[in-house]
């Protein structure tokens, strides 16, 4: 579809009232409406002068006593109930002008929660700790969203006003000056946002206009209108969102937060439209720009090229990789983890990128995903982890992998996740195995919601065979604030070990040419499932692992460029006596380890 400019000021979508004025500065302005349900005022100079400067205003419909706050809201600082304050974009003074942009090919992610990243839970409290990230190699901040939603504190999965940026975090010029110090660091921005549903409270948008899909419902309730009838200005709705966060506040790139969720029967996916826009502002500001989706149905037409007949998105998130390195670490294989109880699955990801791609999926009880085009499709495409906010939180305790894993355990995930051939993305805090929980919390301020939340919670986990005592109350204040780190603990014994393996496995991906080639055709896995030992080949490097608890022997080529990194608190043996370069002799590895190899070429 077409594109339209921006709206007029204070101009409106609303096909549902019959009437609409304008509340603002205390006064109201009457609106005429189009024949495409758009209201503006009836006088030009009036919306001039109200443009011209900040006021809190409000839509009446139908004549209400209570003005509803703007769909397209950049402010709420009483919260999503009450007025909007108008907000200039285009007033921060930005110093970012040398920044180009970064591709996401080569990338390490870093996924953090503004609320609990820091004590204070702001933007400007989260740019104190900018450089903490670029010690790690961290190339892009992912940002769990930032959207407006009712209460305090949440995910932000929440939100009911997309426009809006939440007060609590700092509001909107907060979050412009967050992601200027970001490209100052030399950071890219992905901000997270969510167009597969609206939040449970506070969203009024359905007193406008359709936007949602009654006769269509997902995990979260009625889903967002993008096939039905006056379907044109829901989806442009969504558009101009996604354009708003990477034109007005510089974002780099967007996560597309569960987009099997959306409901679009049309020939031209919202995900193929949201892409071309991307494409074509990039083309615009001179920089490039990412679109990642989440998605667990292993789909390779999401980041297929249009010209190929995909939807053009830059990439997804692959929770393949997560389960089959949660499982070799951790040993779960209850749920969705049963399928992934071996190391021939860790290996089929690590070489084709997706296990399951036309596979029985037992979780499912159905064949699930399809095969990745790996001739002609970077690794690089797909954004891999060992843990996030889902993979955590959606646990009953919020417990993080350090909770239940040996240090050794974390080393391995770390070395496999960083030096592997996919783009790493980390959560916040796991580069010093934090011991704070990160849990599912929620501050409805309805009670009943509130008690509705906690009671589905614990009929969640009771179904999954969770014990429902390890489930803390959403609603409970010190749920949120037992999620924020402790920055403390990166200078504590084994915190601190682990926080300086993550650094120099950061500098490693990018300082070995074999680590920066994201081929699928680069890439060889061995592995023994018995000794619980295998091999990841990336060209003349091999990152050799134990996942057992004893040393065990690993026949590799003669390692003559030696260790370049290795977990174990031993030595490894690397050669022996008189051997012939190239040949294979055993390597010993310490039990829970994992170790790097500059392997021969045969020519030294």
């Amino acid at each position: 579809m077409t594109h339209r400019t921006e709206p007029s000021p204070f101009a409106v979508w609303a096909p549902k009232p019959d009437t609409v004025s304008l509340f603002a500065d205390g006064m109201e302005h009457p609106m005429r409406r189009a024949d495409d349900g758009w209201w503006s005022l009836n006088d030009p100079e009036t919306a001039r002068l109200l443009a011209s400067k900040q006021v809190d205003y409000g839509y009446l419909l139908d004549g209400a006593p209570h003005p509803l706050p703007d769909p397209r809201s950049r402010r709420q600082p009483a919260g999503v109930h009450e007025l909007s304050r108008s907000f200039d974009a285009d007033a921060f003074d930005w110093t970012d002008s040398d920044w180009s942009g970064r591709e996401l090919a080569g990338g390490l992610i870093y996924e953090l929660h503004i609320g609990t990243f820091t004590p204070e839970g702001t933007f400007d409290a989260a740019v104190a700790k900018l450089g903490h990230l670029r010690s790690l190699g961290v190339d892009f901040v992912e940002l769990l969203p930032v959207n407006a939603f009712n209460g305090t504190h949440n995910w932000g999965y929440d939100g009911v006003l997309w426009y809006a940026v939440h007060e609590q975090y700092g509001g909107p010029e907060d979050y412009q000056r967050f992601v200027d110090a970001c490209h100052r660091h030399g950071l890219g921005v992905i901000q997270d946002v969510v167009y597969n549903h609206l939040g449970p409270s506070g969203n009024h948008l359905p007193d406008f206009g359709p936007y949602l899909h009654t006769a269509a419902v997902n995990t979260w309730g009625d889903s967002v209108n993008l096939d039905g009838p006056d379907s044109d200005e829901v989806r442009r709705y969504v558009v101009d969102n996604a354009l708003m966060w990477l034109r007005d506040y510089h974002v780099d790139g967007l996560r597309l937060d569960a987009v099997h969720a959306l409901v679009d029967s049309r020939a031209i996916h919202i995900l193929e439209e949201l892409a071309a826009a991307a494409d074509e502002l990039s083309d615009r500001v001179g920089r490039p720009l990412s679109l990642i989706a989440e998605s667990d149905m292993n789909n390779p037409r999401l980041f297929t090229p249009r010209a190929r007949g995909g939807y053009g998105l830059t990439g997804q998130w692959s929770d393949d990789f997560h389960h089959a390195v949660h499982v070799a670490v951790s040993g779960e294989t209850a749920g969705y983890y049963a399928d992934f109880d071996s190391l021939a699955a860790l290996a089929k990801v690590l070489t084709r990128g997706f296990f399951h791609d036309n596979t029985y999926s037992s979780f499912r009880r159905r064949h699930h995903g399809r095969e990745i085009d790996t001739a002609h499709t970077p690794a690089w495409r797909l954004v891999v982890c060992t843990q996030n906010h889902d993979q955590i939180g959606n646990r009953a305790a919020g417990d993080r992998l350090s909770a239940a894993v040996d240090p050794g355990g974390l080393a391995i995930a770390a070395t496999l996740n960083l030096l592997g051939p996919f783009t790493p993305m980390l959560f916040m805090g796991e580069e010093w195995g934090a011991s704070t929980p990160w849990q599912f919390f929620t501050s409805h301020p309805e009670p009943e919601l509130g008690v509705a939340t906690a009671e589905g919670r614990l009929r969640e986990f009771a179904e999954m065979g969770w014990d429902e005592s390890l489930v803390p109350n959403p609603q409970d204040e010190t749920t949120f604030t037992d999620s924020k780190l402790d920055w403390n603990e990166t200078s504590a014994d084994d915190h601190a070990r682990l926080l300086e393996l993550y650094r120099q496995l950061g500098r490693m991906r990018k300082d070995v040419p074999e680590l920066r080639d994201q081929r699928f055709q680069a890439v060889s896995v061995r592995f023994d499932e018995d000794q619980r030992w295998l091999v990841l080949c990336r060209g003349g490097v091999q990152i050799a692992v134990n996942f057992g608890t004893g040393p065990v022997d690993v026949p590799l080529p003669l390692a003559s460029g030696g260790v370049l990194l290795t977990t174990a608190d031993t030595p490894v043996e690397t050669s022996a006596d008189g051997a012939r370069p190239g040949a294979e002799r055993p390597v010993i590895l310490p039990g829970r380890s994992a170790t790097v190899f500059r392997a021969s070429t045969g020519d030294d």
